[in-house]
């Protein structure tokens, strides 16, 4: 199944988690306009309802700019840590976002989430330089986290990390 979700239809689905691949690059760009480093595994389309359902991992230290978009989504954090609006959220806790600007959302020791977008569209609208002069507000707990937060503010601010 590719990033084109066209042949999914508004019909009963069942699956396993391992049937469906995690997608990168390009057309995860195109489906949510979002910085890169971003996967995607879509689980169903509804052309009808205008609604997709996805998983989204996020890597360590990614942070997703302030944004707004076309549609609502509700998000129930899977793994990792989710850190958005004052509050570090873990496995089971609950995000919704409309069409009204939310966010920044840090990912200090990277995510994985399950989303499920309902509306005109999954494209994140966002100010690329309020987003690159992001300082991040949440430490990391683990040592990847640590090196994930260090590797992102760097490419944000478009200076070169060292590795040890």
């Amino acid at each position: 199944m590719s990033v084109s979700v066209s042949e999914l239809v508004h019909e009963f689905v069942a699956l396993h988690d391992n049937e469906v691949n995690w997608q990168e690059g390009e057309d995860v760009n195109e489906l949510l306009s979002l910085p890169p480093g971003v996967k995607v595994k879509i689980f169903n389309y509804d052309a009808e309802m205008q609604r997709v359902d996805m998983k989204v991992r996020f890597p360590p230290g990614y942070v997703e700019p302030e944004h707004s978009h076309k549609s609502w989504h509700s998000i129930m954090v899977l793994a990792g840590r989710m850190c958005v609006a004052g509050k570090d959220l873990r496995p089971g806790d609950y995000v919704f976002g409309g069409n009204t600007l939310h966010g920044p959302y840090e990912y200090p020791d990277g995510c994985e989430v399950f989303t499920v977008f309902m509306g005109e569209g999954t494209q994140h609208e966002w100010d690329e330089d309020k987003h690159l002069a992001h300082q991040n507000s949440w430490d990391a707990e683990t040592d990847a986290g640590k090196d994930g937060v260090a590797k992102q503010a760097a490419a944000r601010s478009g200076s070169k990390v060292s590795a040890d």
